[in-house]
């Protein structure tokens, strides 16, 4: 009994100091690797791409951000891409879980460009005060062709940034 009453005082501590993290004013940068080969689309092969992430919280628990990605595909029907997209996050109850929307401007070899919406839920996995392991599921819908609609797993690292 004394050990589950030490492990539920030890989580209470942990979501009340992980508030902090998500207050309006903070910022935030991160990078992820996306694709590492567990996604899917119409047509797939080796896919691995990085993605740079930079982001502002405007209110508590309500994030706007920017991001950056390099996708490379080994497929010869999905062409290898760069994107720059935004979008915004809010995260769930003060626990890290966060759902994620926005778009991003796809421009990829061969003359192809598309808009993609995409939605994503992850969670913000605090190793200290303010960095973060962030795995997430994501969507990303293809306007242009359905078979460039993804689903796939990403794994990243984030940093929030504080006045103090």
């Amino acid at each position: 009994m004394k050990k589950r009453m030490a492990l539920l005082t030890m989580l209470v501590l942990l979501a009340l100091g992980v508030r902090a993290q998500f207050q309006e004013g903070k910022g935030y940068v991160g990078g992820s690797l996306t694709g590492i080969d567990l996604n899917y689309n119409g047509a797939n092969g080796l896919n691995l791409g990085v993605e740079g992430k930079a982001g502002y919280f405007l209110w508590d628990d309500i994030m706007v951000l920017g991001s950056v990605n390099y996708q490379h595909n080994g497929s010869d029907v999905v062409p290898d891409h760069i994107s720059v997209g935004a979008g915004a996050r809010y995260y769930i109850t003060q626990n890290g879980l966060y759902l994620g929307a926005g778009a991003k401007l796809v421009h990829a070899q061969k003359s192809y460009n598309d808009v993609m919406p995409n939605v994503e839920v992850g969670y913000a996995f605090f190793i200290n005060r303010s960095v973060t392991i962030e795995p997430a599921i994501y969507y990303d819908l293809s306007l242009k062709k359905s078979d460039y609609s993804t689903i796939g797993f990403k794994v990243g690292l984030g940093i929030y940034l504080f006045d103090d």
